[in-house]
């Protein structure tokens, strides 16, 4: 699937984009159709450094909603009322946490009902072409010059995840002059156990 980004219309363009894959794309469409949500409030959940809070920010303004960033370390009671007022201003909410429930575990029962009620927005693992992207924007926060086939042998031995990609761009951070070759990041990165296939390219 072709990457795509959505700008938010800031200076800091490269830090205001969110990089769409497979992974991902089912709720990005879900956030551009949201007058079509049977209710006013969606649940948008996905994994630390997911992008999820970057993308309700592009929502919010996009469409003029609101958002309820981390409500599942938030109170129950003020989730609930939030859900209610979205409903009676017919302005959209945007609910984001790290899990949807049960593994969210809400205790107050009209909250509950009204999250079930609400559409369920996934981010999930990067995809196979997610991750290669996300690898470049580290390695740029950082820096870090590599080339494309060492992006292509890192992609397929790091754990697929958002947060190991951060962790891997910080513990190459330190490398002499910031250019890469793949016996030097090998070394790093089995030096601090992040790399998940060690087989020789």
């Amino acid at each position: 699937m072709s990457q795509m980004r959505l700008p938010l219309g800031l200076p800091e363009a490269r830090e205001t984009e969110f990089l769409v894959g497979e992974s991902n794309s089912r709720a990005v469409h879900q956030l551009e159709h949201w007058a079509t949500w049977p209710v006013m409030s969606a649940l948008l959940v996905g994994p630390r450094k997911s992008g999820r809070s970057l993308l309700a920010r592009i929502f919010a303004a996009k469409s003029g909603g609101r958002i309820f960033d981390d409500a599942d370390r938030a109170s129950e009671a003020e989730v609930f009322h939030a859900w209610n007022a979205a409903q009676q201003e017919r302005r959209p909410l945007l609910i984001v946490a790290e899990a949807p429930p049960p593994i969210w575990q809400v205790k107050l029962p009209d909250l509950r009902s009204r999250l079930a009620a609400s559409p369920l927005l996934e981010l999930g693992p990067p995809d196979d072409l997610l991750v290669p992207q996300l690898i470049e924007r580290a390695f740029e926060r950082h820096l870090l010059h590599a080339k494309p086939d060492l992006i292509a042998w890192l992609s397929k031995r790091i754990e697929r995840s958002h947060v190991a990609i951060l962790r891997v761009a910080d513990a190459l951070e330190s490398e002499s002059d910031n250019r890469l070759s793949i016996p030097a990041v090998r070394a790093a990165l089995a030096q601090n156990g992040l790399i998940t296939e060690t087989d020789e390219p």
